[in-house]
């Protein structure tokens, strides 16, 4: 009688596993990004080089890099540069200072949260625009009412945004200083803050990106200078090219500014778990 040989084993089928977030390498992050651009700039060429749009509403790469490269040459685009970063250097270090400290107070404090969370939630909803004619009734058009502009538009969101991340710190690392018998200022300096520094630098990140928007709007109505005013001006002679270079410019500085922002984060926070 003969033995029938066993049938194989069904091949298992291995399972692919679902890497959900797993981040790019820093290769792969940036070409990827730079290729969304270059795509974006490529669609923008063939589209005006086709006449698919009216020059007047929309002009060519070749245009808007003609015109900001003789404002770069005259000097003024530079100029307009530094007016604009000044100001928003001001306006955005005068609201941190301020925010950063009241934020972490409402974040600690459940009383001091209850009288000030509800006023900061009804001011923020205000639009900033709205207060621009109040602005210059009660400061002028010099620098004072831009800087109260972005102050306006980012003071008001950092506190709530700091708060909520100083809420954010573990409570079981609370309790693990409080076992240990640290005074309440001890407990805020070596606990709640260094854990909720990362949170709150992000914070920052964020509303930077809302300063020069409001810088931009602040400028757009009642400034002699900044890049803003040249938007202002650019407009008034149909300077179409010269409007989305400005735009360009601005989204660019901010680009820059916010990758270095995440960059020194990254450095200063590698204690943090998820960021070493």
């Amino acid at each position: 009688m003969t033995r029938t040989a066993p049938a194989p084993a069904p091949r298992r089928q291995v399972r692919r596993r679902a890497r959900i977030g797993r981040p790019l390498g820093r290769p792969a992050y940036l070409a990827t990004a730079v290729g969304t651009f270059v795509l974006l700039v490529a669609i923008w060429a063939v589209v005006t080089s086709l006449g698919l749009v009216d020059p007047m509403f929309l002009p060519g790469p070749g245009e808007v890099l003609g015109a900001l490269a003789e404002q770069a040459a005259n000097g003024e685009l530079w100029a307009d540069i530094g007016v604009s970063a000044f100001r928003i250097l001001v306006g955005f270090v005068l609201a941190t200072v301020m925010a950063v400290p009241i934020g972490t107070l409402m974040g600690v404090r459940p009383r001091v949260e209850a009288a000030l969370e509800p006023l900061m939630d009804f001011i923020r909803y205000m639009p900033v625009v709205a207060f621009v004619p109040l602005t210059i009734v009660w400061v002028g058009i010099d620098e004072g009412q831009k800087f109260l502009i972005i102050w306006m538009g980012t003071f008001f969101q950092q506190v709530l945004m700091v708060a909520d991340a100083v809420r954010r710190t573990p409570r079981t690392l609370v309790s693990l200083g409080e076992t240990l018998g640290l005074s309440w200022l001890q407990l805020l300096t070596r606990i709640v803050v260094p854990s909720a520094m990362p949170r709150i630098w992000d914070a920052l990140r964020i509303t930077l990106g809302w300063a020069w928007t409001w810088l931009v709007v602040a400028e757009l109505v009642a400034a002699s200078s900044g890049m803003g005013f040249r938007i202002t001006v650019a407009q008034r002679f149909f300077q179409t090219d010269l409007i989305i270079g400005y735009v360009f410019v601005l989204g660019l500085l901010g680009l820059v500014l916010d990758q270095a922002m995440r960059a020194a984060g990254r450095r200063m926070f590698a204690y943090q778990e998820g960021r070493a």
